[in-house]
């Protein structure tokens, strides 16, 4: 069998199989992607993969459905994810900027999810408090793993691998507050980049909250600036994308205030539509022309009506939308798109607005 063949083709009796189980086990919702996940284990049987290999899998899939079913109540509610060190003491400026963050947004309808641990995820979830936490914790030999705030049982998963333990961090939020820490906090906060400027991850704001006074994100910003982009690893505008404080009101203006006019986008081909809340009138179109004229690879940012694609999907119909073809490699720009969309005079009053559901988001 080939690396990528699938057994209910290679074999009818299996998908037969495979179909009697579901039904006896009562699945009537999504019973294809359900046929493939098992049809996938049954093919790594066939493969006579390892036994740490399959260990390996079997955990993984595991710890995602306990983590699918502690998120899955809160679906329709926004969370904005927190990082920070484990090791920051309690009272310590850091810490009481992170749980000002988390309190100022839960009061706006966010929940706040956390790695569930000491220090800064321990702020974070005090802030927001035990009804508006949820935590996704990873067991480790050497650092400290006291809970608190979200450490309930029913609010809390807790994982044995970091790459089902970031997943489920990253894709449940709409929004990302990443205060000084270590490498982990340093590897969370490089991942966010790194799936925004690759584009596998939807825009979506993300605020590094320092000290006041702090230089810690500064520094970061300056090495990226001089040694990255300098060097052409990056682009200079890919930290357009972040911002940089020392306010903890500053950071909840900018998650809460991200979604004022934005929605949500999607790929047509090389053209990019952009869904907002309310539409932009002709002189806005040209104005955002003139202003944002290099980030089109040719044509111009135009009014359209939902696209057939769309259309057959169902997707965010009764929404406005603007559609160009953008340059590659200019997610800077496509973030200050988004901020300037934000701040049109025909957008929402700048007053609370969340962002759409997950289910809306698939």
């Amino acid at each position: 069998m080939s690396a990528n063949a699938d057994p209910r083709t290679e074999d009818p009796r299996i998908a037969e199989a495979l179909d009697e189980a579901i039904a006896s086990a009562g699945i009537r919702e999504q019973r294809a992607l359900v046929s493939r996940i098992l049809a996938t284990g049954i093919g790594l049987g066939q493969d006579e993969t390892s036994r740490l290999d399959l260990k390996i899998t079997a955990a993984a899939v595991e710890e995602m459905r306990a983590a699918f079913r502690l998120f899955a109540p809160y679906r329709g509610t926004p969370k904005v994810t927190i990082f920070g060190s484990a090791r920051t003491r309690a009272q310590d400026p850091l810490w009481l900027s992170a749980e000002a963050a988390a309190r100022g947004l839960g009061r706006l309808g966010w929940m706040v999810v956390t790695g569930a641990g000491p220090g800064i995820m321990e702020a974070a979830a005090t802030g927001a408090g035990p009804e508006r936490s949820l935590g996704v914790s990873i067991r480790l030999p050497f650092e400290e793993t006291t809970l608190s705030g979200a450490a309930d049982s029913d609010r809390r998963v807790e994982m044995k691998y970091f790459f089902t333990r970031k997943l489920m961090l990253v894709k449940e939020s709409s929004g990302f507050i990443c205060l000084p820490g270590g490498f982990g906090t340093m590897d969370e906060t490089f991942e966010l980049l790194t799936l925004q400027q690759t584009g596998k991850m939807e825009p979506m704001p993300i605020v590094l909250l320092d000290r006041v006074g702090g230089t810690y994100w500064q520094a970061l910003a300056r090495f990226v600036t001089e040694e990255l982009a300098g060097a052409g690893l990056v682009s200079v505008t890919d930290l357009d994308r972040v911002v940089v404080t020392d306010s903890p009101d500053v950071a909840i203006e900018a998650v809460a205030g991200f979604w004022r006019n934005y929605d949500s986008l999607r790929w047509s081909g090389d053209r990019l539509v952009m869904r907002v809340r309310a539409e932009p009138t002709d002189a806005e179109i040209a104005d955002l022309n003139t202003r944002f004229s290099g980030l089109c690879a040719s044509g111009a940012i135009e009014r359209t009506e939902p696209l057939p694609e769309e259309v057959a999907g169902g997707d965010r119909l009764d929404l406005p939308r603007i559609v160009f073809t953008p340059r590659r490699q200019a997610v800077g720009d496509l973030y200050r798109l988004i901020g300037a969309l934000n701040d049109l005079e025909s957008a929402p009053a700048a007053t609370v607005v969340l962002p759409r559901s997950e289910d809306a988001a698939e």
